[in-house]
């Protein structure tokens, strides 16, 4: 035992900190809170807590469980205190878990997870052992209680547990008892058992594996258990047996598949939870294809079935309400993470490379979890429905979802019948999860669906006049599924028959009088933005009249995404924004929302990202506001960087957020990328001076900020580079250290803004400039490996290419040396990306280096040639030097080039042949 006690002072203070925190208001909570983060520095402080907990009976209950919680969440102390207290500590949470009433009972287990956690059981061997023991207690209340702190701690850290300690592995006595325990008379010992055996199949542990038919043989007989919560478990171990050893499985599949289709249509919900589970995870493994294909007849009908609300959904929504003019709770609003903007080159195959808004199922945005920066939303495609909790509806859903993906026509076959019969079904319900399910359907069955969107799209466009907003919400997410389907311009009778309809659908969905459907209204609405693009413009006045009329009428929550669609549709109809008319609608209610939020209100996030949109778009036409926002910007960026520095000097600070730095950052790039060379009396005139600071947030610790700040001297460059040209020896300085070719995960995005930005600067000093000449080796020497290496990401390949071409192009003589170290690996990176003037000023750097160093081509001459031809329409000076080039090879050794084109691929000669006569 350890010969820790507490001082009394001490422990008076703590105790009564406690007592204190049980006040509930607003202010006195948040001094309680920083009161107690100041006893972490007390080296004895969770040894003070262990003794509230265990040594007090006379205090309240409430206290000492405050005194656990508190415990709990501070375990990690336990490093680093002396080893009396961390002995004191250990032995008290044990002593309160066997001899305490319930309440504190509880709290010590939570204790004694986290503790675990922390030291790891391996260094904690005794604690493992007395858990053990207590599972043969003859006080049922203890036995259960120690099965649960099992539970979870393999929950937790099942790694942790498959350890071995002094020469034995734990789990290899632990195993077996907990397959001796899953026959137990209390259900809740069977259900612990069933539980923590299933949470090391995951982590392929060897001690369980030594008895999976036992395991299997276990689970088979727990299968029928009257209890829910044992069935429950039963479905997850299968379920994750599935995912880890399927080969296991497959043997008995039939009698799995039935068992999984019956739970599914378990009457408690958690079981048929866990089950549908088991179809999302089958569908999701393409190597189980084939074992999945026969059930399909029978499990598609039963996940339509499993999507219909249940009674407890429905009372959650209270979804009949007319609420427009309901403030929302702010705990509705989640926290969103903005995460700046990347510079990236669209390919040929329309597959976007920058940041790409996604819209998740039933119209909560969500942000694309592939981008490659780790401080974006990552929800599911199919979270955040309609209730926070993901349950058995939106399991089927996301199940059939991949279910259409992996068999497409073949699903349709089986639903077709049973989805007619929801879809014109008399009651409300039935008729929602049909529409659900229809737009569950729609990327992986549009082939086999679009002969039927003809009936099934004004269907749901008359779906949208349903007194039920449950299913005029849903209604609205369904139709942003095939948005793109109904903005295709087909013709001018698809447009007036599908394309105008939805789109008015949707507007009047904006317009609803309930909050949900406006949230779903104004989602699948950004989503017909994105799809339709340019078709948006003759329609402009209307739409943006909806949009502007929505702000007055919405709450907070939905204004958020108000902000989202507007900035949407500015990208999706660009320049044509510019008419007088349009900025006179836009403008003021942004101006209003503008002005009445202060730099610190998260609101102003996500009304600047809308305002980088709107002012690209705008271009010119927003001069007159953009002298408040210019200023407006550069105070936000002083004043976060004042904080910032703040905090490093005193790291006991919060840090601060870098969403403000980094989205007013993204909004200049806006200004200087919609107005040009006009922002530069801006520059000029505004204090703090903005390129002072723009090289104080190129060294920004946080990846997000330099990101935005490389995007930012890139659209300097092309706009006001005689004002940036001073400062470019300290940015230049930072921007080549930031060239790295095999970038941590976080830090992709800030290198491809700093290795576009790099090219934008070399074409601004001009040709053989002698001040930029002293930077093109120390580029080269970073731009080469990077676009080099296997592994780099291909968006870095492709920019590092871009400003190698036109590096190249200003300083030929420097850079054609090089040019066979990288001439086939620029080819591959650059030949798919759309025609567009950065492609092309990249392709004349090329050229140039051909013309200095033609020998530098010769192993990559196919690579070239099939980079030619993939051209669609090159600038006539670009296709000149491609003439010019192809000619002189042609010239130069005729024989040679002969032999060396007739072993090109037919595609390529026909075109070399055919434009430039080679």
């Amino acid at each position: 035992m350890s010969n820790w006690t507490p001082q009394p002072a001490g422990l008076q203070e703590i105790l009564q900190t406690i007592r204190d925190s049980t006040d509930t208001q607003g202010n006195v909570q948040r001094a309680i809170t920083h009161k107690l983060n100041t006893f972490t520095r007390v080296p004895d402080y969770i040894a003070y807590l262990a003794y509230i907990l265990t040594a007090l009976p006379q205090e309240d209950d409430q206290i000492r469980t405050i005194a656990g919680y508190l415990l709990k969440n501070n375990a990690r102390l336990l490093l680093n205190v002396s080893p009396d207290v961390a002995e004191y500590a250990k032995s008290a949470v044990l002593q309160a878990f066997v001899s305490s009433p319930p309440l504190i009972r509880n709290a010590a287990g939570h204790d004694i997870v986290a503790f675990l956690g922390v030291l790891e059981p391996r260094n904690w061997p005794d604690c493992l052992q007395q858990l053990v023991n207590m599972l043969d207690s003859p006080d049922p209340a203890l036995q259960e209680a120690a099965f649960s702190v099992f539970e979870k701690a393999c929950e937790d850290f099942p790694r942790k547990m498959d350890v071995e300690i002094n020469g034995t592995r734990p789990l290899d006595y632990m195993i077996p008892k907990f397959l001796m325990l899953s026959e137990h008379p209390m259900p809740k010992m069977r259900s612990h058992a069933v539980a923590c055996l299933s949470y090391f199949v995951p982590i392929n542990s060897q001690s369980l594996f030594a008895h999976i038919d036992a395991f299997i043989a276990c689970l088979f007989k727990r299968a029928s258990d009257e209890d829910p919560s044992v069935r429950r478990h039963v479905c997850q171990a299968l379920v994750l047996l599935l995912a880890a050893r399927p080969e296991k499985l497959m043997p008995e599949m039939s009698n799995v598949a039935e068992y999984m289709l019956y739970s599914t249509k378990d009457k408690n919900e958690s079981v048929a939870l866990e089950a549908c589970e088991f179809w999302l995870t089958f569908a999701e493994d393409p190597d189980l294809a084939a074992f999945l294909h026969p059930l399909l007849g029978r499990v598609a009908p039963v996940l339509l079935d499993c999507m219909i609300y249940g009674e407890d959904d429905l009372l959650w929504l209270d979804g009949d309400t007319e609420d427009t003019n309901v403030p929302d709770k702010e705990t509705d609003i989640k926290p969103r993470h903005y995460g700046g903007k990347t510079h990236g080159l669209d390919r040929d195959q329309a597959e976007p490379n920058g940041q790409e808004r996604k819209r998740g199922a039933y119209g909560e945005e969500t942000l694309d979890d592939e981008d490659e920066d780790d401080y974006d939303l990552d929800d599911d495609d199919f979270a955040d429905e309609m209730s926070t909790e993901w349950n058995l509806r939106k399991c089927a859903a996301a199940a059939l979802d991949v279910l259409a993906v992996r068999f497409g026509s073949e699903l349709l076959n089986v639903l077709l019948g049973p989805l007619k019969n929801k879809l014109w079904s008399t009651e409300w319900l039935e008729r929602e999860s049909g529409i659900l399910a229809l737009g569950a359907m729609a990327e992986g069955c549009i082939d086999a669906i679009e002969p039927h969107l003809t009936t099934l799209v004004p269907y749901l466009i008359s779906t949208l006049n349903d007194p039920k907003p449950l299913v005029r919400s849903i209604a609205c997410w369904t139709l942003g599924r095939y948005a793109s389907w109904c903005t295709q311009p087909i013709s001018e009778q698809h447009k007036n028959s599908f394309f105008v309809p939805t789109m008015e659908g949707l507007l009047r969905m904006v317009l609803d009088d309930n909050k949900r459907v406006q949230e779903a209204g104004c989602s699948a609405f950004a989503t017909l933005e994105e799809d339709a693009g340019p078709e948006l413009v003759p329609y402009l006045e209307p739409v943006l009249r909806n949009l502007v009329f929505a702000f007055e009428k919405y709450q907070h929550k939905n204004t958020l995404i108000l902000y989202d669609a507007v900035g949407t549709l500015a990208d999706a109809v660009g320049r044509a924004l510019q008419n007088p008319t349009y900025v006179e609608i836009l403008m003021p209610p942004l101006t209003s929302r503008w002005s009445k939020l202060s730099d610190d209100d998260d609101d102003l996030i996500p009304l600047l990202e809308c305002l980088a949109s709107v002012t690209i778009a705008m271009g010119p036409a927003f001069a007159p506001y953009a002298l408040p926002v210019f200023q407006r910007c550069v105070n936000i960026i002083h004043q976060s960087l004042l904080q910032y520095q703040a905090y490093q000097q005193n790291p006991e600070l919060d840090e601060p957020d870098k969403s403000f730095l980094v989205v007013s950052l993204d909004l200049l790039s806006g200004l200087a990328q919609g107005m040009g060379m006009h922002l530069e009396p801006l520059i000029g005139q505004t204090s703090p001076n903005l390129l002072q600071l723009l090289t104080v947030c190129l060294k920004h610790p946080q990846a997000p900020v330099r990101q935005s700040a490389y995007a930012l001297v890139g659209d300097l460059a092309m706009g006001s580079f005689q004002l940036l040209r001073p400062h470019l020896p300290a940015i230049m300085a930072e921007l080549i250290e930031q060239l790295d070719p095999e970038p941590k995960v976080e830090f992709i995005s800030a290198c491809n803004n700093a290795a576009w930005s790099v090219g934008e600067v070399a074409l601004r000093y001009g040709r053989d400039d002698p001040e930029f000449q002293q930077w093109v080796n120390p580029l080269i020497a970073r731009l080469i490996p990077i676009l080099l290496h296997p592994k780099a990401p291909r968006s870095l390949h492709e920019n590092a290419a871009v400003s190698i071409g036109r590096i190249g192009l200003m300083h030929p003589n420097i850079v054609a040396p090089h040019l066979p170290e990288f001439a086939q690996a620029w080819c591959l990176a650059l030949y798919e990306i759309r025609d567009n003037e950065e492609k092309d000023s990249a392709f004349r750097g090329l050229c140039t280096l051909v013309q200095t160093n033609p020998a530098g081509i010769a192993k990559s001459l196919l690579w070239f040639c099939n980079a030619i031809i993939r051209w669609h329409q090159p600038s006539a000076e670009l296709n000149s030097m491609f003439q010019q080039l192809l000619s002189g090879f042609r010239h130069h050794d005729e024989a040679g080039w002969a032999a060396q084109v007739a072993s090109f691929p037919p595609v390529i000669q026909e075109r070399l042949a055919s434009r430039y006569g080679v």
